[in-house]
């Protein structure tokens, strides 16, 4: 059995902006049922504390000597055994809304010192400076607001193993060096082989350089980031570190993620029996203001809408697409000129586009499970997850070829379809017309009922649990303590 300290800036039900708040509430449950003692150190944010009124103190916290007051407030994973721990800490409890940006939408000003909070909460339950007389083997950290935990626990002589995943290299915690100053780091860390990352503190290269082990969430991006490409200029530090560096793929929570059982459904269904997927389409068109036409092809979206995720390329599209006799569903929030140009569509096409904009879990769920289809245009996407709910589900997955997406959608294609393996629809160009192209080979597939049921058949039945997944991080903590041990 090992013991670990699961370090993430979100968990979900407490607190969600996208993958990353599903994966670090799914992978501790599954290390826990693997037979391991997991804690969660999450920071104790205004709105989840708010969420769980008055959450009792750790027993024995002591503040570890960090800046300011804070707390150690004690929850539970809902239907498990693992602590959730939340730093109650200023930055954090006396401040509702996004973890990381103000309602303007300009990151916090003071990111890098509440994340550096944390990471000094983190290397002192390590230490066994907390008070709380539970050490970890392991600290598995995730994404740039826990890149200074290897550091802190390097500057404080912690010898215990770290592991760091890459969530999404794009977002990597640059700060200026007035900040590297004001955090009292010290000067021989403002170097390229350490923090500094062209004139600026990189909390991500703090967890790319000081980590035993390092992760990403699927092996084709684990590949992708040692590229110009792919890399945001830490490519090369990645290729050299390759030989520690593993790609694994999430896995989704299938008790969250189950159209047998699922409680936002309206009707459930199951790969032996699909008949309950059309009243959740049905369903669905009623919500969005869509036509009442089942048998027309439905199109979904859920996404943050951003760049990375290829709106530009839906919008592009749209016209052929709806040409087609599609209609197009979209549930997401983010960039305001996407959101503007997206509601527009929705004002010239009533009835064929159905939008809505903010974060909505059941919509989301109703949308997986009530969609034909489920676009996903990335122009990098190191996992991705909606591609795992949408194969479970039976909703086709069109996707673009890169990443997590290349690694869990089979294409649909003459080879694939005779062999049985095919799960859905990929292209390689980020192009409108790439995209285009790609639908029109889904509906030509779509025509042919008994092919078009084969596909969905074979997607549902493909193994995205997290056992396996889970497995494999055990694997890796072992190796990164025989790394710190060696």
């Amino acid at each position: 059995m090992l013991k670990i300290l699961f370090v993430s800036s979100e968990v979900h039900p407490f607190v969600k902006t996208g993958g990353l708040g599903d994966v670090s509430a799914s992978l501790p449950f599954a290390l826990s049922e693997l037979g391991h003692d997991v804690r969660i150190l999450l920071p104790g944010y205004a709105d989840t504390l708010r969420k769980l009124e008055a959450p009792p103190p750790v027993p024995g916290w002591n503040g570890a000597r960090l800046d300011g007051a804070t707390d150690l407030l004690e929850a539970r994973l809902p239907d498990s055994t693992v602590p959730v721990w939340l730093l109650d800490a200023p930055g954090f409890s006396d401040r509702p809304g996004n973890p990381y940006v103000g309602p303007d939408g300009a990151p916090h000003p003071d990111n890098a010192r509440r994340f550096d909070r944390l990471a000094r909460a983190a290397a002192a339950i390590a230490g066994d400076r907390a008070g709380l007389g539970w050490m970890p083997d392991v600290i598995h950290c995730n994404d740039w607001q826990t890149g200074l935990v290897p550091v802190r626990m390097l500057l404080n002589r912690v010898p215990v193993a770290v592991v760091f995943t890459v969530h999404n290299i794009a977002y990597q915690g640059l700060f200026p060096f007035a900040t590297f100053q004001e955090l009292g780091l010290p000067p021989w860390l403002w170097h390229p082989d350490a923090l500094e990352f062209y004139d600026h503190l990189s909390f991500m290269k703090g967890g790319a350089v000081f980590a035993d082990r390092l992760t990403t969430v699927s092996p084709t991006y684990a590949r992708e980031i040692q590229t110009p490409a792919h890399g945001w200029g830490l490519e090369g530090l990645f290729s050299h570190r390759a030989a520690e560096l593993t790609g694994i793929l999430n896995g989704i929570d299938h008790r969250q993620w189950d159209p047998e059982t699922d409680r936002f459904l309206p009707a459930h269904y199951s790969s032996q029996d699909l008949s309950g997927k059309r009243t959740v389409k049905e369903a669905l068109q009623a919500e969005l203001d869509l036509d009442p036409e089942p048998d027309t092809p439905l199109l979904g979206v859920v996404s943050r809408l951003a760049d990375q995720k290829g709106i530009d390329l839906i919008l592009g599209a749209s016209h052929e697409l709806l040409a087609q006799g599609t209609q197009l569903a979209v549930v997401g929030t983010g960039d305001r000129y996407y959101e503007t140009t997206l509601r527009r569509l929705a004002e010239y096409h009533p009835g064929r586009v159905g939008l809505h904009l903010g974060f909505s879990e059941a919509l989301a769920h109703r949308l997986e499970a009530g969609a034909d289809m489920l676009l996903m245009p990335s122009r990098f996407e190191p996992c991705g997850l909606n591609q795992l709910y949408g194969l479970r589900y039976g909703t086709v997955p069109v996707v673009r070829a890169v990443g997590g997406l290349a690694d869990s959608v089979v294409d649909a294609d003459s080879e694939n379809l005779a062999a049985g393996r095919a799960t859905g629809i990929t292209f390689l160009d980020d192009t409108p017309a790439a995209l285009a192209g790609a639908v029109r080979r889904a509906l030509t597939l779509y025509e042919t009922p008994d092919r078009w049921r084969r596909i969905q058949v074979t997607g549902m039945g493909q193994d995205f649990t997290w056992e396996r997944s889970a497995a494999r991080y055990v694997e890796i903590y072992r190796s990164a303590l025989e790394a710190s041990e060696g």
